[in-house]
């Protein structure tokens, strides 16, 4: 599902995501265009600080995410296990604890908190002759097994 770039309507869609769904995980990509050949684990989303106006030109009540919120919430993924055990050849994967304050880390708190933690964020490059789609694709699909086995330890 592709979100807007647009605060309200993310967190609509996030929400739906979550009471619709009820995935046992929910993974979000959004782009680091400032990345290369950079794949970015993003370990928590933060609440508050969303200054930076949309694509309609707002921004959230009180530049957070949820009012009463708090300030931060950490994924239930492990990133930095993650990012210890899996590599893929081509491309650099690091961990982040900081995934900005726009529409990336605004969706990424949301679904934490709807979602009770269970949800992950990747930053992927902008694709590019070593960068593909099918590149791209593979190595997301390799890293979302490896948090997919983590959601299974975490069941047992």
């Amino acid at each position: 599902m592709q979100l807007p770039v647009v605060y309200q309507k993310a967190k609509e869609q996030v929400c739906k995501i979550w009471t619709t769904l009820q995935p046992l995980l929910t993974v979000h990509v959004g782009l680091a265009s400032s990345a290369t050949a950079l794949i970015i684990l993003e370990q928590c989303g933060k609440n508050k600080g969303y200054q930076e106006r949309d694509a309609c030109g707002f921004h959230p009540e009180g530049a957070c995410c949820v009012l009463d919120g708090p300030e931060k919430i950490e994924s239930t993924i492990n990133m930095k296990t993650l990012w210890k055990n899996i590599s893929v050849e081509g491309i650099d994967i690091i961990l982040s604890r900081d995934a900005g304050r726009y529409i990336c880390d605004y969706t990424y708190y949301t679904s934490l908190y709807y979602g009770n933690g269970r949800a992950a964020f990747i930053h992927v490059p902008p694709l590019s002759e070593s960068v593909t789609a099918e590149f791209l694709g593979k190595a997301l699909q390799t890293i979302i097994l490896a948090m997919l086995e983590q959601c299974g330890e975490q069941r047992e």
